[in-house]
């Protein structure tokens, strides 16, 4: 073996290094920036490894060939190429995480949660595994190398204190050197971890102000990136709750705009309607119709079930019976003809709606209606104190296209008498101990206010129910429209 300067040594390894530096960009751009974004900083640790193992193979074979260097320096060198490699790798990783962290995060782009989870914990432990094996090969092939020097310091001129300053130099310059690349990937990781955890915090309080179009960057395979992935899902699972809130709050809106405004006024009729949803919508329905010769019609309907889909019921059934109103007064072939075309809506659907429809004729003073499977109305006789229930025939509307519906009448009626036509949710509604109001507290709440207008009472047998009802749930939507007879 010939003998080399440092300074030779020197340039025989900086020479392949500015190669590797030289290609870095290249292949970079090919075999890094070109992956998925999830995969980078993995691939930029490799490439970062592989190029300095190849810098330093290069070097070795070079000065193997050219000046005889024995296998132990050779292997030497790599040995110190690939601790170089393995630090370089590793910080330029976490950079390359931080650039996705930060692009990610100015992109405001949704990346997919990790499929495969690496834990912080797994990773800390190999990465430091590998380090101590590192720092204790490299340490230990110094201090094995200087033992032997010092063995053979008789043969130079060296004297022995020079020797052991030469020898306590070199260690610490290798610690200092180790102890730095260790210090600098701490702190490239704390930068990741305090980013990734910015980065959190600061959209989970924007979050809890409303915000809800900011997202946390998926960035890492750890728990940092699964702990993101969820908290986008949660994000955008809120959204579509907000959406679907203010969709609700407009139907509502909506529907509360198809019950009628106000009452209509008709000579020798006082009139009151209320409808109360279990839900931002649902499925009952009041109206009501001024017909030939001042006569009055009042339309109290209950589709099945609650909700959206009961309200959609709900309207088609408005509509149908505002456009055959206009059309014919008899009520027995207005409900006819609308049972007929609903049934035709909502055959596949098993839905169907109850329905009662009141004519009152105050000149002749009399009550007609048709009874679709709802529940009677009730005529109470103030001055006898009599209550008498409108009921009769009639299967609900939507199951039987074919169905014809008869017409019921009640002649006469006492000065002050009150007609109430209410849904099952009254009836039915619970209290705490799961007693319904049923009909006996009905008829008691519609006596104990019958001296009063018909807005009021309605609003006492209302007040008289909720009071009833106590901290129970609303369990079905409530409608009741009351009808005084002057």
């Amino acid at each position: 073996m010939e003998e080399m300067s440092p300074v030779l040594l020197g340039t025989i390894l900086f020479i392949p290094f500015v190669v590797a530096l030289a290609l870095h960009r290249f292949f970079e751009k090919r075999l890094v920036v070109s992956r998925p974004v999830m995969v980078q900083p993995r691939k930029q640790f490799f490439l970062e490894l592989a190029l300095c193992l190849a810098a330093g193979t290069v070097a070795v074979i070079f000065n193997t060939l050219k000046y005889g260097f024995p296998v132990t320096s050779g292997l030497s060198l790599l040995l110190g190429c690939a601790v170089v490699g393995f630090f370089l790798g590793l910080d330029m990783a976490l950079a390359r995480e931080r650039t996705i962290i930060l692009d990610t995060l100015a992109e405001n782009r949704v990346l997919p949660p990790p499929v495969r989870l690496y834990s912080i914990t797994r990773k800390f432990s190999l990465v430091a595994l590998i380090t101590i094996l590192f720092v204790a090969v490299v340490l230990g092939l110094v201090i094995s190398r200087d033992v032997v020097w010092l063995s053979k310091i008789q043969e130079s001129n060296m004297s022995l204190a020079q020797a052991q300053l030469a020898v306590m130099r070199e260690v610490f310059f290798v610690m200092g050197v180790l102890l730095a690349a260790i210090v600098n990937l701490i702190i490239s990781y704390s930068k990741n971890l305090k980013l990734l955890f910015q980065n959190e915090t600061g959209v989970l309080e924007k979050v809890t102000q409303g915000d809800l179009s900011r997202r946390v960057p998926v960035a890492t395979h750890d728990e940092f990136g699964v702990i993101a992935g969820h908290t986008n899902t949660m994000i955008d699972g809120l959204r579509h709750r907000m959406q679907l809130i203010t969709a609700l709050k407009l139907a509502e809106e909506v529907q509360q705009n198809l019950l009628p405004a106000s009452p209509p006024v008709l000579p020798g009729l006082d009139i009151a309607g209320i409808s109360n949803y279990c839900d931002e919508t649902g499925g009952d329905y009041f109206d009501y119709f001024r017909l030939t010769k001042g006569d009055l019609g009042v339309v109290v309907a209950d589709a099945s079930e609650h909700g959206v889909s009961a309200a959609l019921l709900m309207t088609t059934a408005r509509a149908l019976l505002r456009q055959r109103v206009a059309m014919d007064p008899d009520i027995a072939r207005i409900v006819t003809d609308v049972n007929r075309e609903l049934a035709r809506d909502v055959a596949a659907s098993s839905r169907f709606m109850t329905l009662f429809f009141l004519k009152i004729e105050p000149q002749a003073k009399t009550l007609n209606w048709v009874r679709a499977g709802h529940e009677p109305a009730i005529l109470y006789n103030a001055e006898d104190d009599i209550f008498l229930e409108l009921a009769g025939e009639g299967m609900a509307m939507g199951v039987d296209e074919k169905l014809e519906y008869q017409k019921n009448n009640h002649q006469g009626w006492s000065p002050g008498s009150i007609v109430v036509v209410g849904t099952d949710g009254i009836r039915e509604t619970q209290n705490e101990k799961g007693e319904m109001f049923g009909i006996n507290r009905f008829r008691k709440a519609i006596r104990e206010h019958a001296a009063n207008s018909a807005e009021e009472i309605k609003d006492g047998i209302i007040a008289d129910l909720y009071n009833f009802q106590g901290d129970a749930p609303q369990e079905d939507d409530i409608t009741l429209v009351v009808v005084k007879l002057l």
